[in-house]
Order: C-alpha cells, then structure tokens, then sequence
C-alpha cells in the first residue's frame, strides 16, 4: 500500500510529466525509458545532447514543424 507521501510525489512527477508535453519542452526521463524499452543497443544521448537535439530539430534549417 503506497503512503500518502509517495502518492503525492508519484502524482506531482505525472503532472510535471503532462505539462511539460503540453508546453512542448522534451522530457528526457520519458526518453530513457523509451530508449531502453525500444533501443537497447543504440547508444544514449546525454542530457545535455538530447537537449541540443530537439533544440535543432525544433528550431533548425527547416524551420519549426508540427509533427
């Protein structure tokens, strides 16, 4: 059974985790977790890289895109 503590902070993390996607800032715990779920021998970028990455893709020579 969880406490009362640990509900807080487990619905504290989904609510960050929501607004985040909502405000369209990368979250990159969510890409852990999806890099070792979908690409487990693909090397990992690190914060720092992710970060880089989504930056260019977002605002790169192509422009901003919706998908």
């Amino acid at each position: 059974m969880k406490t009362t503590a640990r509900r807080l902070r487990d619905g504290a993390r989904a609510f960050r985790a929501g607004w985040l996607q909502v405000c369209g800032i990368p979250d990159y715990e969510r890409y852990l977790a999806h890099h070792a779920q979908c690409h487990p021998d693909a090397p990992v970028l690190s914060r720092r890289e992710f970060f880089a990455q989504t930056i260019d893709r977002k605002y790169g020579s192509n422009g901003p895109r919706c998908c």
